[in-house]
């Protein structure tokens, strides 16, 4: 009690940089270029929902492969002796010390149909592919940017478990398989739900990753929001959008922190 007041500085952070910014999306979102009170930005939601959809179905994607790929890094991390821990986690966060739009430049420059793969196949004498400009290469770069933030709260998680739960499991007689599904798995869900959001919130408003790996017709909700910003000078349609991505993104947060758990329930293991 006495001490409630340590939490001025981050109130006054979350009011100045959070919930003021929140205020003016929402004025713009409910008002029109003259000011006046309308509800028009958020009824013409219904004209981009394909949009919405083709975003959210590439966000859901990237993330169900960086889960696939994150999840055995992260085990592989946490299981290896502490040095190696340290190098290998190094190696995660080495991509993130580039500037996020020179990696997805450098994918350009891999993928374009003069870049280096299709050059190196026309050497070899085959036929260039359709690396860029499709859904696979936006996927690709989702992949490649947002990885390291579904290995980090899974290693976090992973290198909690304590090691007496696994020797107990096995003293039972549950072999590797059973270990992994009755002990692991569970007691990782967290970290699962914790890299699965960190990794979709990004992913689904996303606009340069589109724009450069994507194909022009298939712009995502970012690129629109964007775009209502910068060439449309329509802000009030743009504060709309990011209004309703928000509340989606809330929503899909909210569904998935419902598989959680809570804390009582993280510590318990069924063998």
């Amino acid at each position: 009690m006495k001490n409630r007041w340590l939490s001025g500085p981050y109130v006054i952070w979350m009011v100045l940089f959070t919930l003021i910014p929140l205020g003016v999306v929402l004025y713009f979102a409910l008002t029109d270029l003259d000011g006046s009170f309308t509800l028009a930005n958020l009824a013409s939601m219904g004209t981009y929902l394909p949009i919405f959809l083709r975003s959210i179905w590439l966000s859901v994607a990237s993330t169900a492969i960086c889960l696939v790929i994150g999840y055995p890094v992260a085990y592989t991390i946490a299981q290896a002796p502490p040095l190696r821990q340290k190098f290998y986690y190094m190696l995660v966060m080495l991509p993130m010390c580039m500037s996020f739009l020179l990696r997805t430049m450098a994918w350009v420059n891999l993928l374009e149909d003069t870049g280096i793969l299709n050059s190196l196949l026309r050497s070899l004498g085959l036929a260039p592919l359709p690396l860029i400009r499709n859904n696979g290469a936006v996927i690709l770069g989702m992949v490649y940017n947002y990885l390291p933030f579904m290995i980090m709260p899974l290693y976090t998680v992973l290198i909690k478990i304590d090691p007496r739960l696994i020797e107990a499991a096995q003293d039972l007689g549950c072999n590797h398989a059973a270990v992994f599904s009755r002990v692991i798995f569970p007691l990782s869900v967290p970290g699962i739900v914790s890299g699965v959001t960190m990794v979709f919130v990004p992913a689904v408003s996303t606009f340069y990753i589109s724009q450069k790996l994507g194909s022009p017709g298939a712009t995502l909700i970012g690129d629109v929001i964007e775009s209502q910003f910068k060439g449309a000078y329509n802000p009030n349609l743009g504060a709309a959008m990011s209004l309703v991505l928000m509340v989606l993104i809330f929503l899909c947060i909210g569904v998935m922190n419902r598989f959680s758990g809570s804390d009582d329930e993280e510590g318990m293991v069924t063998l």
